[in-house]
């Protein structure tokens, strides 16, 4: 019984109205209507658990996405996250959460995952890791490229929140299902998975209807199409500063 999901998913349907988003889903029919799949998506802010998991929905399908623990131990997003059956990851220890979308996928479940591990702060696909793929290997499901564009706008890292304004566009596209197998290499396919995802975004950035006019920089646009975001270098360098941050807060 599904007691949690249908009501969020219904109180996200009317989160979209009241900010008006116009939302645009592409490629849906790449998710298979029945059976497991792997959704393999870029991550550009902290609303794409909801935008990502629109793809199944047009398919009548749930998500269960993977998502660090800590979000799980919060007081209001926890028995959420639990209620909707996603899958927690401790990333000092990732086995248990491994086997545990093995097991989702295996019985014929979507497992949502965010390759990137977190947000992209310069808005390309940084490197990703190899589990997703290494999921649809083990378990013979496809493995499903999505790009999520527009959501930077409203609540991102770095970037001040922003729910007021109104009409926004949003792009969903998803991608051609892949299909790795235990022979193949998974470092190989996860550098194709790669460059999908890359594609996928670059495309839904180049149609994106609310592109900024030649000269106007914004902070939620692509150095390398004008924007002032950061370089995917100096967003390397942003990401290593930050980790270093709460390293050190951990020790203390």
């Amino acid at each position: 019984m599904e007691i949690v999901y249908p009501p969020v998913i219904a109180a996200a349907r009317l989160m979209f109205r009241a900010l008006g988003l116009r939302i645009t889903v592409t490629g849906a029919e790449n998710v298979p209507s029945t059976g497991g799949a792997v959704l393999a998506s870029n991550h550009v802010s902290y609303l794409d658990f909801i935008f990502c998991g629109l793809a199944g929905v047009q398919r009548k399908r749930l998500t269960r996405f993977m998502a660090k623990h800590e979000v799980f131990a919060h007081p209001v997003a926890g028995p959420l996250m639990r209620g909707m059956h996603h899958i927690p990851v401790d990333r000092a220890a990732g086995s248990g959460s491994f086997r545990e979308a093995m097991k989702a996928l295996k019985q014929g479940e979507i497992v949502g995952v965010f390759p990137e591990a977190t947000i992209s702060r310069s808005f390309t696909v940084k490197e990703i890791k190899s589990g997703a793929v290494r999921l649809a290997m083990a378990t013979g499901t496809p493995l499903i490229p999505v790009a999520l564009w527009g959501g930077q706008r409203i609540f991102t890292k770095d970037l001040p929140r922003d729910f007021r304004t109104r009409g926004r566009a949003l792009t969903i596209a998803v991608g051609e299902p892949m299909h790795p197998t235990r022979a193949d290499d998974a470092d190989q396919v996860t550098v194709e998975l790669h460059e999908r995802m890359q594609a996928l975004l670059e495309h839904a950035q180049k149609t994106y209807p609310d592109r900024p006019a030649p000269g106007q920089e914004v902070p939620w646009y692509p150095a390398h199409l004008g924007g002032s975001a950061p370089t995917p270098e100096a967003a390397r360098e942003l990401d290593r500063a930050e980790l270093a941050a709460r390293a050190a807060k951990r020790r203390r």
